[in-house]
């Protein structure tokens, strides 16, 4: 763990000589992974509730030993400057608890905030575990946990938590924090779930300051890390060809907080749907099946239907590559691979080759250029996420916006060519269905269930 708190602490100082207020640094960066419970014990400190007003750098061994926690607000205060990591927090418990495992103890994935004194200011334990992380437990109930400082309000999740309602939204809707804070250990999948893709389109959606560290470990994916804000990415950083790490650093503005003032599906059903006479087929995305058509001319306007859910594309390219193929898609329902969630997308995508039963699997170059898109959807969610991702995985800030009426465009030619033109919408009302099937099937009797080097990311006001 010393070692890479040593790469950590060279981020660290170098982000404050260059004037930042606030580091934040990848979920599992201190300690990796591959543990079961028994072998992560070691790892773990007592972290306390950040009420008990504590600096661990000045106060040492008041809650035991705890050297991780020590050297992380040393680095606060010697620096002056806030710092995000991720470690592991436990809890004992008896037979008091029904719930208490049987070694005695809840281990739980954690971050921790460390102002600019040294002080412990926050402390999340991460709510949607990924599946394989059964070294630790999930808390009770989801923890919403924030921040204030001088320069804004801040939320706090870690990775697999974005995708649910709770307790990702609730910071935003309910608790109107301005920016989030995300440590992160995400393996990117595409066409539609790459790091910087997704995370841009979630600051968007949700019209807040979001500022993403990722693992940088790209044997597994797993790269991609940045700073967001509601209107545009201010700096990212994607590499799978190196293992050296990143520091990012921008200037974002601490009320950028903009209320999304959006509805999703105004326009789409507000039009009749084009009609091309091509022929609909079906393909999979992340093991979702979309209803796709296949976009035939240079220019086009075209409608996709799946449930309830339409796609309106009007398109132009700048040329139409015969060794390209792309598809307009539709999905409405439940996605089920590495977690069960319920979605509606529309999706401008390139096909792997020109063969259409690749429309959906993962691409990561292309050579069509656009001159211009319009996307829209007549979703029945108002978590609407618009992503737009071009060839080698770049990001496009400042060329497309989004419209009151739910219209994803682009103002000007993309800067490169496109891979995905996306609307991810999440429909979190039906998630509690899921639930109250699993609680169904849980109380039914005799039924049996079964259910490094590191990316830091920083930013000064």
């Amino acid at each position: 763990m010393n070692r890479n708190l040593d790469l950590l602490e060279k981020a660290v100082v170098l982000a404050a000589k260059q004037g930042a207020h606030i580091i934040v640094t990848p979920e599992d960066g201190i300690y990796g992974w591959n543990f079961n419970r028994e072998t992560i014990y070691p790892y773990l400190e007592d972290i306390p509730d950040p009420r008990v007003n504590w600096i661990p750098c000045i106060n040492t061994n008041r809650f035991g030993y705890t050297p991780v926690q020590e050297r992380l607000s040393c680095l606060a205060l010697d620096n002056s400057i806030y710092v995000v990591a991720n470690i592991g927090d436990k809890k004992p418990c008896n037979a008091s608890d029904p719930q208490c495992p049987s070694d005695g103890r809840y281990q739980y994935n954690t971050d921790v905030v460390f102002d600019s004194q040294g002080k412990l200011v926050a402390r999340y334990h991460k709510h949607n575990l990924f599946m394989g992380e059964n070294q630790f437990n999930v808390p009770k109930k989801p923890e919403v946990v924030t921040f204030d400082t001088i320069f804004g309000r801040f939320g706090i999740f870690t990775c697999f938590d974005i995708l649910f309602h709770d307790p990702a939204v609730s910071l935003v809707k309910d608790f109107h924090v301005d920016t989030i804070v995300f440590p992160t250990a995400w393996m990117n999948v595409l066409p539609h779930l790459s790091a910087i893709e997704f995370h841009s389109a979630w600051a968007m959606g949700m019209g807040v300051n979001f500022l993403a560290a990722n693992i940088h470990y790209p044997h597994k994916r797993m790269t991609g890390s940045g700073i967001y804000a509601p209107d545009s990415p201010r700096a990212f950083h994607y590499d799978m060809k190196t293992k050296e790490g990143k520091l990012l650093i921008s200037r974002l503005d601490s009320s950028s907080r903009h209320p999304v003032m959006v509805n999703w599906t105004s326009y789409a059903s507000s039009i009749k749907a084009f009609s091309t006479g091509n022929q609909e087929f079906k393909s999979t995305a992340f093991f979702d099946e979309f209803t796709f058509l296949e976009l035939t001319g240079v220019t086009g306007n075209y409608t996709v239907c799946q449930k309830e859910l339409c796609c309106h594309l009007s398109y132009k390219m700048s040329e139409k590559k015969p060794d390209e193929a792309y598809a307009l898609g539709a999905f409405d329902g439940l996605h089920t691979a590495e977690g069960s969630y319920y979605l509606q997308v529309c999706t401008l995508l390139k096909c792997k080759t020109p063969n259409l039963g690749t429309c959906g699997d993962a691409v990561e170059t292309a050579s069509t250029r656009f001159e211009m898109f319009s996307l829209s959807g007549t979703f029945g969610t108002q978590y609407v996420f618009p992503e737009v991702l071009l060839s080698d995985s770049q990001l496009a800030p400042g060329e497309f916006q989004v419209s009151s009426d739910g219209r994803l465009f682009s103002v000007k030619p993309p800067s490169g060519p496109v891979l995905t033109v996306t609307l991810f919408g999440r429909v979190y009302e039906k998630d509690s269905m899921l639930k109250a099937s699993a609680d169904l099937r849980a109380q039914a009797p005799g039924v049996m269930l079964g259910v490094i080097a590191l990316t830091v990311c920083s930013f000064s006001w």
